[in-house]
């Protein structure tokens, strides 16, 4: 069947596979193997000598990249003569360059891809939804996995941001089939792509919490404030915290009656402070607002900060501890910035607020001696609600 081409299709997207080769390890160095991983993206065209020499032997990596070459293209035909026992001239010489054997069709997943992206754009969004689920799977991991060179970064970039916008682009549509398994399916894997953005931690949340189990989309929201902090000294955007309190709501409407008694008059366990985002904490201020338009009662806001020399993790915590353990249960406590935090002293008045704070910096100062922490403080009265007031 000599007009019939031969179809090579190979996976490039996660770990670097050809279904239709030799099963076996495949024996070659990191340079070779990404030598032809850059043939076969390149496969659609002829590839010049120069071209190869300047993007595998620049001027520092070799003193004869011509010489460079011949020896690579020899371990590259070995390899795939290794790969493809039954074909003798996969790779053809021309003249100054290099081409794939005509009578080979090479396929590429990630050309598969980009042309299911393309199609998806086109389409009406009643038939959309497939196009872009066809997509999302071929996407099975990072392009050329392990193979860190500089021509494989920018494809890689190239894709992941493909990949997440196929993502963010489905969840809605999957949404309003209410097709939560496929929704957490795809939130998980474009989470391991890129877990900051927070689209893929709020539908995985909804999801789980339509799905009856509030108390994983609970984990799953604590698992990304913990490291949206480690790694950017952030807190969740308010649509996270709202998918998270609705959550949390419905986690306490499944709980007995017995253990909803329970839960309000019991003492916190742990005795601290509460501490909370921003958003949350905006939130209780506005209540307490309320509360002291009817009760005529005094509260005040601090905002308390480390300073410029310290080292900003490290001290964050120890002051972070000491809020919280100093404080009574009943006090909010919200981070603002690396080095900062605002709270609110209920029922104390500036003058009262101040004394605290000054106690709490004393104490700072004894538990860390060492410390270069210059703490400072400002107080404010919390003014009651205007719109309380008036009634």
């Amino acid at each position: 069947m000599d007009g019939e081409k031969k179809i090579l299709a190979f996976e490039l997207l996660g770990s670097f596979t050809c279904k239709d080769a030799r099963q076996e390890p495949m024996k070659a160095g990191r340079k070779t193997l990404s030598f032809l991983q850059y043939l076969i993206i390149n496969h659609g065209r002829n590839i010049s000598s120069e071209e190869l020499m300047e993007q595998f032997w620049g001027e520092k990596d070799s003193r004869d990249p011509a010489n460079a070459l011949k020896h690579m293209l020899f371990k590259t035909r070995r390899l795939l003569r290794s790969m493809f026992p039954e074909w003798e001239n996969l790779l053809l010489t021309l003249q100054g360059c290099y081409a794939w054997n005509p009578k080979v069709q090479l396929e590429l997943d990630t050309e598969q891809f980009e042309q299911y992206c393309l199609l998806a754009k086109r389409q009406k969004k009643e038939v959309r939804l497939e196009t872009l689920l066809k997509a999302a799977s071929l996407y099975k991991g990072e392009f050329l996995s392990g193979n860190d060179s500089d021509w494989v970064v920018s494809l890689r970039r190239y894709y992941q941001t493909l990949y997440l916008d196929v993502c963010k682009e489905t969840l809605p549509i999957l949404q309003k089939e209410e097709r939560w398994q496929e929704i957490i399916r795809i939130c998980d894997q474009a989470s391991s792509v890129d877990f900051s953005t927070d689209i893929f931690v709020v539908c995985q949340m909804q999801a789980l919490t339509a799905l009856g189990h509030p108390e994983h989309a609970i984990e799953a929201y604590q698992r990304f404030r913990e490291r949206l902090w480690q790694e950017f000294e952030i807190e969740p955007a308010r649509h996270v915290e709202q998918a998270y309190l609705l959550a949390v709501s419905m986690q306490q409407n499944s709980v007995e009656y017995q253990d909803i008694i329970r839960l309000v008059t019991e003492e916190d366990t742990d005795g601290q402070a509460f501490f909370c985002t921003f958003h949350m904490f905006q939130s209780i201020v506005a209540l307490e607002k309320r509360h002291l338009a009817r009760s005529r009662q005094t509260s005040s806001l601090v905002v308390v900060s480390l300073g410029n020399k310290v080292t900003p993790t490290t001290d964050a915590r120890r002051l972070e501890r000491i809020l919280l353990e100093g404080l009574r249960t009943g006090d909010p406590v919200a981070r603002l910035d690396a080095g900062s935090y605002i709270l609110m002293l209920t029922g104390a008045s500036v003058e009262n607020a101040q004394m605290v704070m000054e106690r709490l910096i004393h104490t700072f100062h004894k538990a860390y001696s060492r410390s270069k922490a210059c703490i400072s403080f400002q107080v404010s009265p919390l003014k009651p609600s205007e719109a309380s007031t008036a009634h």
